[in-house]
């Protein structure tokens, strides 16, 4: 189940978040209920920081489940 959530979460990711935040987006991965987000901007990477939460209730929504417990943005 972990791989097919993460497969989910990286299709949803750019429909949810848009073409351009997926363009500056290096790797979206899953690891023990946290998700790991890497992004090549710093201005981009500090504007997501204070979304983290409604980015995690966005993608469990769509996931149809409480799964993801923490987003982390580096």
């Amino acid at each position: 189940k972990p791989k097919l959530n993460q497969v989910k979460i990286q299709q949803y990711w750019e429909k949810l978040m848009g073409p351009t935040i997926s363009s500056y987006t290096k790797e979206i991965f899953l690891n023990k209920q946290k998700l790991f987000i890497y992004l090549e901007s710093a201005s981009l990477r500090q504007e997501l920081s204070f979304g983290r939460e409604k980015i995690k209730r966005v993608l469990n929504e769509e996931l149809g489940e409480e799964y993801i417990k923490e987003v982390i943005i580096r």
